[in-house]
């Protein structure tokens, strides 16, 4: 199954896009699951369909799904109490009822991603689209799976150790055992469940598509969300340009706006961006209809990776080159620190702890250098950890 995520600047119309799309898509022939997060019903909106936690047919192959993040919510919660009922009886806690619990911050984004995970596990589909929020919003919530799986690794790590040294000393100044076995239980299901969202995210066929209005603000809304995405490795498919006026006709005030979204487009595509225009159609867009006349572009079945390369120049300069693309990063705002095996890269307002590759951890960086939009690390080899040739 092939995923595409919508995301843009907040008002730029994701919703009503992701809606065109896989209305375009079930079309063609293919199986669609249009997966939405809004709390209000946007999604049913624009597809003229009102969607909810129970899947519901869209239309001619089109299922669209709005989970409830509260019903989630409560439900982690009161299976989280049942495996905690030793140390809450220990404790003297007493228990929430499900009727009293109300979603915190977060539960939104966890249930939004337990419900793609769900989508791509069950193969039901030929194409997954989801409507993503705003651009910092989607970002931070595509990095959640690996962040979290990372912060599980440090403070559990899976040879226990650490947990065992601590037990005795832990249980005498609480005055209670300590539940370490079913603390790692849970870690574990919990890094499980993580992994399987995170192998979404990070599969070849998992792409992204922009939505922007083209103008000054737009541009900048692209050219940050660039970075943000080639930073976590994943793919702009395409950019839709939306609300494009026409040409001609245009008067008054419409005329220097559609001046200002022609110099947008130009610049964009001389940019060598894939970008589809979607015109204005006068009115906020609802029902089968006016998605169709928004022709939204069909989804490019390709399967291309982002990659991001070492190469061996042992021979010719001493050094390994690990090559990380970042379109539209400005030297100053970059940032780079080694820990460990960890490299601590930011871009931006975006940061990103990657895992070094095996054959660099056994080296010091050397220098970096960005040029023509990649940036370019230099490992050199260290003699106390590089085999030696005879």
């Amino acid at each position: 199954m092939r995923t595409l995520l919508i995301t843009g600047p907040g008002g730029s119309g994701r919703t009503t896009v992701a809606a065109a799309t896989a209305r375009a898509a079930a079309r063609e022939g293919i199986r669609t699951l249009v997966l939405g997060a809004d709390r209000g019903d946007t999604l049913g909106a624009a597809l003229g369909v009102p969607t909810g936690p129970v899947p519901v047919t869209a239309g001619p192959g089109i299922t669209a799904w709005r989970p409830d993040p509260a019903a989630a919510f409560r439900a982690d919660l009161t299976a989280f109490q049942e495996r905690a009922t030793t140390v809450l009886d220990l404790l003297g806690a007493q228990r929430l009822d499900p009727e009293e619990v109300t979603p915190l911050p977060g539960a939104e984004e966890l249930s939004l991603l337990r419900a793609l995970r769900d989508a791509a596990l069950a193969e039901r589909h030929d194409l997954l689209v989801v409507d993503l929020p705003p651009t910092h919003q989607a970002l931070a919530l595509l990095a959640l799976p690996e962040e979290l799986r990372r912060y599980l690794r440090r403070l559990l790590p899976p040879e226990r150790q650490a947990a065992r040294a601590l037990r005795p000393v832990l249980g005498r100044l609480a005055g209670v055992p300590m539940p370490a076995e079913w603390l790692y239980d849970t870690a574990a299901r919990w890094d499980l469940e993580l992994a399987a969202v995170e192998a979404v995210v990070n599969d070849p066929g998992t792409v992204v598509r922009l939505v922007a209005e083209p103008g000054p603000a737009g541009a900048d809304a692209v050219r940050e969300a660039g970075l943000g995405l080639a930073l976590r490795g994943l793919r702009t498919e395409s950019l839709v340009a939306n609300r494009v006026l026409p040409e001609d006709g245009a008067s008054g005030p419409f005329a220097e706006l559609a001046a200002q979204q022609r110099k947008t487009l130009a610049e964009w595509q001389a940019a060598g961006t894939a970008v589809h225009t979607v015109a204005h159609l006068g009115r906020d867009p609802r029902g089968p209809d006016d998605l169709a006349a928004l022709a939204a572009p069909a989804v490019n079945p390709g399967r291309h990776p982002v990659e991001w390369p070492v190469h061996d120049r042992l021979a010719d300069d001493g050094v390994l080159v690990w090559d990380i693309p970042l379109p539209g990063a400005i030297r100053d705002a970059l940032d780079l620190v080694r820990r460990g095996d960890e490299l601590l890269v930011t871009a931006g307002p975006f940061r990103r702890i990657v895992p070094l590759p095996s054959a660099l951890r056994r080296c010091t960086v050397a220098g970096a250098a960005l040029r023509e939009g990649v940036l370019r690390i230099r490992f050199a080899p260290d003699p106390a950890l590089w085999p030696r040739t005879p």
